[in-house]
């Protein structure tokens, strides 16, 4: 390893750092329990208000037109977004400075307190324009909690898992994202056949928010009981073996007085930052093309009905969990890098020329969903671990939260947007474009980096 990567990073201390940690009681499968029931959490509450929202709007937001209602509603969706990278900043920073375990207790507390905070609000009738400005606040915190709890979990997982399977708990712990998703299709699916499209509206869709607060309050006392990093521990100051960081918000860790402030750090990786922002920029178009806009791409297109094409992503949805299990056990044992490249390439140079010849009738859109998910699968099952060894664990949340949210919020909140502007105008054909050139920057991105930049492990 030199001293500086093909980005002209410095990485001196970094190895010393690690090397000085003391080990730990390994308990690997609680702290990968802990890391992925959060990505479960963060996925469920963040999909459950977006399906939810056409049954709600009505009880919470103002107005005569329920077009007027719901695209209210679908705003405070938006500005979650919107905040995501400044949650990553300020929830990061916590996780850089009082404990990994510090940081993945607050996120999902805050995620749970805002799921049974929107369970509970009143509605519009009874308190007129509170009440969708507590929604939106809700909605608020839990964006800043989202923006920093993909960021938390990379840098726990990067310093706690074992050495020889690193890549293979990013893609479980990363996979709970997609796990989280379905679940809130679960969810929604047993409220309609329970009570029934009208029931739901009468104020069942509370039901939904309660078990996301349900399933964050258990989340949180997973992560009460995991054990902090070794790696920070030692960053922060070489405390005893086993050691842990306080875990509630009002405790403070004494890494949190002696800091620096992270900035100059964080200029001296720009690069790293760059090559961050550009792979999930690749990732996050691609998802939100295939997971939330292809079934109304595949009906302009003509090739499917969205009925056809929402029930053949159930079956993308497990080739993309099979391709992150089995691409984090290859990165373990032949890299990330060949695993992120490959998935990328594929995308970049195979979407286009898919889609073209599903549109002609020659692909079936089952074949399109399950190859493009597959691909998908590649990079998402690494990327998190990956950008977390690029940064020292002083800065680790923060380095890998910003331009990771910084990436989603403009392009994966933006996605469906764009779509229905290209297809309102006509343009639906020049969607695949999209993905197919974020994933191309991803891929050249990816070649500014080394392997395994930074020794992140005691025990590696």
């Amino acid at each position: 390893m030199t001293s500086t990567d093909q980005a002209g990073l410095p990485e001196a201390g970094v190895a010393a750092v690690a090397a000085a940690a003391p080990a730990p009681a390994r308990r690997p499968r609680r702290e990968l329990a802990a890391a992925t029931v959060g990505s479960v959490v963060e996925a469920y509450d963040w999909t459950i208000y977006g399906i939810l929202a056409p049954y709600f709007a009505e009880a919470l937001f103002p107005g005569t037109s329920p077009t007027a209602k719901l695209i209210a509603a679908y705003l405070g969706f938006a500005l979650g977004f919107l905040v995501r990278p400044l949650g990553s900043v300020l929830i990061g920073r916590l996780t850089d400075t009082r404990g990994r375990r510090y940081g993945l207790t607050l996120t999902v507390g805050l995620i749970a307190a805002g799921s049974l905070f929107l369970a509970a609000v009143p509605g519009y009738a009874s308190i007129g324009l509170a009440a969708p400005l507590l929604v939106v606040g809700a909605r608020l915190v839990q964006g800043l909690s989202v923006g920093a709890e993909n960021p938390s979990v990379a840098a726990y997982v990067t310093e706690t898992a074992p050495a020889g399977r690193r890549y293979f708990y990013s893609a479980v712990s990363y996979g709970g994202v997609v796990l989280g998703s379905a679940l809130s299709f679960i969810v929604m699916n047993v409220l309609l056949g329970v009570f029934g499209e009208s029931g739901v509206e009468d104020g069942a869709w509370r039901y939904g928010f309660v078990f996301g607060g349900l399933l964050g309050l258990t989340a949180l006392w997973i992560r009460r009981g995991a054990a902090e990093s070794a790696v920070f521990t030692a960053a922060a100051g070489g405390a005893a073996q086993g050691a842990a960081l306080p875990a509630g918000p009002g405790a403070r860790g004494t890494a949190a007085a002696k800091a620096p402030s992270p900035w100059p750090v964080l200029r001296a990786h720009l690069g790293r930052l760059a090559v961050v922002f550009a792979i999930t920029s690749g990732a996050t178009t691609a998802f939100y093309f295939v997971t939330v806009d292809f079934p109304s791409y595949a009906e302009s297109a003509g090739a499917a009905t969205k009925e056809e094409t929402s029930a053949a992503l159930l079956l993308g949805m497990v080739a993309l969990l099979a391709a992150m299990l089995g691409g984090g056990k290859a990165a373990d044992r032949f890299g990330a890098l060949p695993v992120l490249r490959l998935g990328f390439a594929g995308l970049a140079l195979g979407s286009v020329p898919l889609l073209l010849a599903m549109n002609a009738g020659q692909v079936p859109v089952p074949v399109v969903t399950v190859v493009l998910l597959f691909l998908l699968g590649l990079p998402l099952a690494v990327s998190n671990v990956f950008a977390g060894q690029l940064f020292p664990p002083a800065v680790r949340a923060v380095a890998v939260g910003l331009p990771t949210a910084a990436a989603i919020s403009l392009f994966g909140g933006t996605f469906p947007m764009l779509a229905e502007l290209l297809r309102s105008a006509g343009h639906n054909a020049w969607l695949p474009w999209w993905p197919a050139l974020t994933a191309a920057a991803a891929l050249a991105a990816s070649w500014a980096v080394r392997e395994h930049p930074v020794s992140v492990t005691p025990h590696a």
